[in-house]
C-alpha cells in the first residue's frame, strides 16, 4: 500500500463532502473547491473520514492512490483553515504595496515599477513595505502566485538581495578579493 494513500483523511466539523461521479466537491467556511478524480480511484466516505481506495497494485494505480489522497487532503485543509505564504523583500529600496485589492505594486531596483494582477481567490497583504503575505484556499494557486512574485527578483548569493520566502535560507558566497 502507498504510505500516504492508506492514511484516511479526517474531515473537520463544518466541512461538507459532495461526491458527484468523478468530481469531488468540498465546501467549508472559507469557500468551495472541487477536484476531478480518476475513474479507477474510489472514495469511501464514512464517520467524518475519507478513505481513498485503489482497484489493484499496478504501477499506475499505486501512483494515483497517493496523489489523489494528497489532493483531497489539500482541499479539506484549504476550505477549513486556508493556506498562507509569506515573502520578504531584502534590498535597499525594495518595497511592495497592495493598495488595491487585485493589484500588487513592486519596486525592486529596476528602472520601472512592476504591477502584478492578482488572480481571483487570492488575497495579498503588505503589513510592512518589505513583507508580502499571500493567502487563499487553493494550495496550488497560493504557491503559484508566491513563486511568480519571487521570480521578479530571485535572491542572489553574494549580497542576499531579492525576494525570498520567510522560511528560505539563502546560501552566501564569498566575493572576489583584491590583492595577492
Amino acid at each position: 500500500m502507498s504510505r500516504i494513500g492508506k492514511i484516511p483523511i479526517q474531515v473537520p466539523d463544518g466541512v461538507e463532502i459532495i461526491p458527484d461521479g468523478t468530481t469531488l466537491t468540498v465546501k467549508g467556511k472559507l469557500g468551495e473547491l472541487s477536484q476531478d478524480i480518476h475513474p479507477d480511484i474510489k472514495l469511501q466516505i464514512e464517520d467524518g473520514r475519507i478513505s481513498v481506495l485503489r482497484p489493484s497494485d499496478s504501477k499506475k494505480h499505486r501512483e494515483l492512490h497517493g496523489l489523489y489522497r494528497a489532493l483531497i487532503a489539500n482541499l479539506v485543509k484549504g476550505v477549513s483553515v486556508g493556506y498562507v505564504r509569506e515573502l520578504n523583500l531584502v534590498g535597499v529600496g525594495y518595497t511592495a504595496d497592495a493598495k488595491r485589492e487585485n493589484i500588487l505594486l513592486l519596486n525592486l531596483g529596476y528602472s520601472h515599477p512592476i504591477y502584478m494582477q492578482i488572480p481571483d481567490g487570492i488575497v495579498v497583504e503588505t503589513p510592512k513595505p518589505t513583507i508580502i503575505i499571500v493567502k487563499g484556499i487553493n494550495k496550488q494557486l497560493v504557491g503559484h502566485v508566491a513563486a511568480k512574485i519571487r521570480s521578479f527578483r530571485v535572491p542572489e548569493p553574494y549580497k542576499g538581495k531579492g525576494i525570498r520566502y520567510s522560511d528560505e535560507y539563502v546560501r552566501r558566497k564569498a566575493g572576489k578579493t583584491i590583492g595577492g
